[in-house]
């Protein structure tokens, strides 16, 4: 979808965050002691803490993200993972945080301390990330974030061992703005969830409106609890009709908002941002209000990036060979889980060892290829997602078509 000038954009900053990496690199110590995991001189794990959304509301996501580490891990432990001069196991301990922020700030502190994990992941919706993230500052452990907030990564000066995996707000919010432009649409209205994810959107989207001259006539908030009513909110967003509703939120808040559009009889064009993306939005109760709708999001929901023959293909080839062996259909939400632990198995690589300052520093320098997309982490820059990664997709027929 970017022209030639985006693109050149692109590479640009991917150069100067390259170049500002090297200063933290430089700095980094060669002292190989390991701090975090199993202690002795016999250990020979790489241990990763996850803290997951496997039920509540989040689970539609945190389920995808266990199924996904397990089975990069079971790929990786085939051979091992050099570090330095071992080569080691990759331990998972993962805890079910029940979509709970408090479960999930108990979880990071008894992985770090008590597990004394090397790195941890998780947290798939924003406000369990945001409760994991002080926990994860004070133990000094590195955490990779599948949650999707502008918060998530920022304030850098206190955020310095928190990264993110999904893409930026303004990245989707400025795809999503192009399109609904290219569309025709010059009135459009934005659903977006209670907390830090609907935010993000709201902020973002504002902003990627006015720089196309589209207007936004309205935005109205979706509750929170899991069983609420949306038909309030949907009166208020489609009166008057708007000509687009933009539903800015993660399943299964996406497809519950579509649905109920829906139903209050609004025929419109219905758009997601990137967290719609999941089973849930296709379920069958939600497939005949989504057929039709479009979504931003990173391009490996796409089949045609099983035709890249690159290492990042292959890899990205063989995960989605072995999700669908196991769980008999691919989520385009997967990905995230499997490049959190190829992130953190580079950085052990590339640092020589598994010490959480060594991991924080090379998970600092990775300007690479992963399944759900590209990554370009910096000193400066720790929310990693390329916005070249991203694509445009539609429902066709109940399943997820790329048009650009």
């Amino acid at each position: 979808m970017a022209g030639p000038a985006v693109q050149a954009w692109t590479l640009s900053r991917r150069g100067l965050l390259a170049a500002a990496a090297t200063t933290l690199l430089a700095a980094c110590g060669r002292d190989d002691e390991d701090r975090g995991g199993p202690r002795g001189p016999g250990s020979t794990e790489l241990v990763i803490g996850a803290s997951l959304e496997l039920t509540g509301p989040g689970r539609v996501l945190g389920v995808l993200q266990e199924r996904a580490l397990k089975i990069t891990a079971d790929k990786l432990n085939e051979q091992g993972v050099p570090v330095g001069n071992l080569r080691r196991n990759i331990r998972l301990v993962i805890r079910d945080n029940a979509s709970e922020p408090r479960l999930a700030a108990q979880h990071a502190t008894e992985l770090a301390t008590r597990e004394n994990v090397h790195a941890l992941v998780g947290g798939c919706l924003a406000e369990t990330s945001l409760a994991i993230i002080p926990i994860a500052q004070q133990q000094q452990v590195p955490f990779i974030s599948f949650a999707a907030a502008d918060n998530i990564t920022v304030p850098l000066a206190q955020r310095t061992y928190i990264f993110k995996l999904t893409p930026d707000a303004r990245d989707v919010a400025r795809a999503l703005a192009r399109l609904i432009r290219s569309q025709g649409f010059e009135r459009v209205a934005l659903l977006a969830a209670s907390g830090a994810h609907g935010d993000s959107g709201v902020r973002a989207l504002t902003a990627a409106l006015k720089s196309v001259d589209v207007d936004l006539v309205k935005v109205t908030r979706l509750p929170v609890a899991e069983n609420a009513d949306y038909r309030p909110a949907v009166r208020k967003v489609t009166d008057p009709d708007p000509g687009a509703v933009v539903v800015w939120g993660t399943a299964p808040v996406s497809g519950k908002a579509a649905r109920v559009l829906r139903q209050a009889g609004y025929e419109g064009r219905i758009f997601f941002d990137a967290g719609a993306v999941a089973e849930d939005t296709l379920s069958d109760a939600n497939a005949p209000a989504v057929e039709g709708a479009y979504a931003v999001h990173p391009g490996s929901l796409g089949s045609s990036s099983l035709t890249n023959t690159s290492t990042a293909g292959l890899d990205r080839r063989d995960f989605v060979y072995r999700y669908i062996h196991l769980h008999g259909s691919f989520s385009g939400f997967a990905p995230y889980a499997s490049d959190s632990l190829r992130l953190i198995v580079n950085a052990a690589r590339l640092g020589k060892s598994v010490d959480r300052g060594r991991l924080r520093a090379y998970l600092g320098n990775q300007i690479t290829e992963g399944i759900a997309g590209a990554y370009s982490f910096a000193p400066i820059r720790h929310g990693g997602m390329e916005p070249d990664s991203l694509g445009v997709f539609t429902v066709v027929s109940g399943a997820w078509s790329r048009v650009s």
